[in-house]
């Protein structure tokens, strides 16, 4: 009886036994379960890192090209206002006060003055002729035959006229910087050159009221002299 007794108590101890192994087997498979899960919630939180480290990037590129891009409208919105408020008016006024356009102007009105005044003259002489019945002697017309030849001369030099104004403005517009280049040809900043020697007027003052006693009385002594001869 004992043994059998004993036999049931190891009997029980073994299931018991059992029934841990297999308690811990079990807590050992979720131990397993939580450390794979553990390690891919670690992959997923490394990835979630990296894609915040890339839109953190992104999102600082794109507001660096958002600044630059109105940086950029700013200035060419600002350089077309200045365009058109001054730009445009000093580009004309450059071009109507060149030398070169007075000369080739003052060439071609002249050339067709001197045309206008032979054909009045051609004119009159006609006319007298048909009046006198007689030919004319036009040789003392002032303007000889080649007027017209000056004329076609000079309508081809201004046809042909080239400015060196135009020519810098054409240049300064083909660089990325035109607006500072125009400013620079045709609205440079003005200079005011400043002495560093002391105002005329205090020096004057002393010198002329030394002057002034001086010459009191070498005047009056010069005219007394003058008046005794």
């Amino acid at each position: 009886m004992q043994l059998s007794n004993k036999d049931k108590d190891l009997q029980a101890k073994d299931v018991e036994i059992a029934e841990l192994k297999r308690r811990l087997n079990e807590q050992i498979d979720k131990c397993e379960s939580l450390e794979i899960d553990l390690e891919a919630e670690k992959v997923k939180a490394a990835d979630a890192e990296e894609a915040r480290a890339v839109s953190t990037a992104a999102l600082n590129v794109a507001q660096t090209n958002y600044s630059e891009a109105q940086g950029i409208v700013d200035t060419l919105v600002s350089e077309a206002e200045w365009m058109r408020t001054r730009g445009v008016a000093l580009v004309a006024n450059s071009i109507l006060n060149a030398g070169e356009l007075d000369r080739a102007v003052a060439a071609l009105t002249d050339a067709a003055r001197a045309v206008g005044h032979r054909g009045g003259y051609l004119e009159c002489a006609s006319h007298v002729e048909q009046m006198l019945g007689q030919e004319f002697d036009i040789s003392h017309c002032s303007v000889t035959e080649r007027a017209d030849a000056a004329l076609v001369s000079a309508e081809n030099s201004y046809d042909n006229l080239s400015l060196p104004i135009m020519d810098l403005v054409v240049e300064s517009l083909k660089k990325d910087d035109w607006c500072q280049r125009l400013k620079a040809v045709l609205d440079p900043p003005v200079t005011v050159e400043l002495s560093d020697e002391e105002p005329a007027g205090d020096d004057g003052g002393d010198g002329d009221d030394d002057g002034n006693d001086d010459d009191g009385d070498d005047d009056g002594d010069g005219d007394g002299d003058r008046h005794d001869e």
